[in-house]
């Protein structure tokens, strides 16, 4: 090789996104096809929590408790996604597949729910000719289906990941998804603010609908051909371990539990204001539904670069868990920026905050993630993966129902001037919900303390190695 050829092959191995997750056994090519399903996620993602609940909430008038209970309804299929996972490793099928057929219903999940969605949507505004229980059903039966339908495709596309990347690049491989999902976000983010920056219910239904189709092309293209069929390992007859037994062990660990207790307070934390921030932008700053929407482009942004900057600090050797402590940290700093945005009418700092709270659960997220992954022990690291993002998703799903009541409640009070007159505005809710995720944050760091400093009496995990090359940002 010459040295020319050679210099350019170092500079890619060491700094392109993909290039150490690409081997010969999964080419580029073919990963970065299989990688469209979490491109569909992220768009889910972004119409669930960011897109539609600022609609219905703002251009729709509805509470923003009954919102929140509605995009927190996906949130019900997320304690089983270690059991998605588990079923697809032990799935019996005469066709050969253990993933396939776990993705394709999931796609078909989140298909159906996008699908009806925004006509559930406009009759629950009581507008139309149907009574207004028929739309909230409707929306509800949506937000459902496409609550299962994204748990269920994105374990099971995961682990067909795992299944297909050698064992030595199988952290690469899932960092590369994971980076495909912050890409759909942002790209989806930017590209639905503009649909409907001239806002309409007809442009609605015809966004809504339109994802559902990208939806079902991104995951056919995803799925092609990239499961062989293996009768034997998904005969009747093969020997199968019990879910609960293998659980039962896992948790056993007490350091297993006090993280996991450190996951659920992070997630709630920086989940709370979920469906929130883009209301909050419109309602008491005046943003439109497109500026709004770039608050969640924002986000992902901010979440892309915490995990540059965590992959840059564990390839130096850096403890995932105080990278954990330094993301809920910036977590506080943002949550302060987008509280004081208001009294001061700086839009600048609510755009700030915003991607400081994507940086912040970047590096709270692949802390926590490394952490889980050395936790696991005899091959059981799909089972700690799917642990972690139960608890994660779950926790993240209750404080997005609770933060939006607890604003209802508090701006009710605050606007009949109980709190007296400097509070009686509705601002007063959304800013009682960031000192409380504040305040969760301040509990995460006391839980994450005797991790970090091993005073829980359980001894610390070898970190190992996990720098550019194995999370290719």
């Amino acid at each position: 090789m010459s040295p020319r050829a050679a210099f350019w092959t170092r500079i890619g191995t060491r700094f392109l996104p993909f290039a150490d997750a690409a081997t010969a056994e999964l080419p580029l090519g073919r990963l970065l096809r299989l990688s469209l399903f979490q491109v569909s996620v992220g768009m889910a993602m972004v119409l669930l929590t960011g897109t539609l609940n600022r609609v219905m909430i703002v251009e729709l008038g509805m509470s923003a408790s009954v919102v929140a209970a509605m995009v927190a309804l996906p949130i019900l299929f997320a304690p089983l996604r270690a059991l998605i996972g588990h079923k697809s490793d032990q799935h019996r099928s005469v066709l050969g597949w253990k993933r396939v057929p776990y993705i394709w219903f999931g796609t078909l999940l989140q298909f159906g729910g996008l699908a009806i969605l925004p006509f559930g949507i406009l009759v629950m505004t009581g507008d139309g000719a149907a009574p207004a229980w028929i739309g909230q059903t409707g929306a509800a039966i949506g937000f459902l289906l496409v609550g299962a339908g994204m748990h269920m495709t994105q374990t099971a596309g995961l682990a067909l990941a795992t299944d297909l990347a050698p064992e030595a690049s199988r952290p690469r491989v899932v960092a590369l998804l994971y980076v495909a999902l912050l890409a759909g976000m942002l790209l989806s983010a930017l590209l639905i603010g503009r649909l409907l920056a001239d806002f309409s219910p007809t442009r609605l239904v015809q966004v809504v609908q339109g994802a559902a189709v990208v939806t079902m092309v991104l995951n056919i293209t995803a799925l092609w051909k990239q499961e062989a069929r293996n009768r034997t390992a998904t005969a009747a007859d093969r020997p199968r371990p019990d879910f609960a037994s293998l659980w039962a062990v896992y948790v056993a660990n007490p350091r297993t539990l006090r993280l996991l207790t450190v996951v659920g307070l992070g997630a709630a934390a920086f989940s709370m204001q979920d469906v929130l921030l883009e209301p909050y932008g419109g309602a008491i700053l005046g943003l439109s539904v497109a500026a709004t929407t770039s608050l969640t482009a924002l986000w992902a942004t901010g979440m892309i670069v915490g995990f540059a900057l965590a992959a840059r600090g564990l390839a130096a050797g850096a403890d995932p868990l105080r990278l954990a402590g330094y993301g809920a940290v910036a977590g506080i700093a943002a949550f302060l920026a987008v509280l004081f945005a208001a009294p001061l009418e700086q839009v600048v700092l609510l755009a700030v905050g915003a991607t400081f709270i994507g940086l912040g659960a970047g590096l709270f997220s692949v802390g926590t993630m490394v952490e889980a992954m050395g936790l696991a022990r005899d091959g059981q690291s799909g089972l700690a993966l799917g642990a972690w993002g139960a608890v994660q998703a779950t926790c993240a799903g209750l404080a997005i129902a609770l933060g939006a009541l607890m604003r209802d409640l508090v701006s009710t009070v605050a606007v009949a001037r109980d709190f007296g007159t400097t509070l009686a505005a509705p601002a007063t809710g959304y800013g009682f919900v960031y000192c409380v995720e504040i305040i969760l944050l301040l509990g995460t760091l006391v839980a994450l303390g005797p991790l970090v400093n091993g005073r829980d009496g359980t001894p610390r995990p070898a970190p190992g190695r996990f720098g550019l090359g194995q999370f290719p940002i």
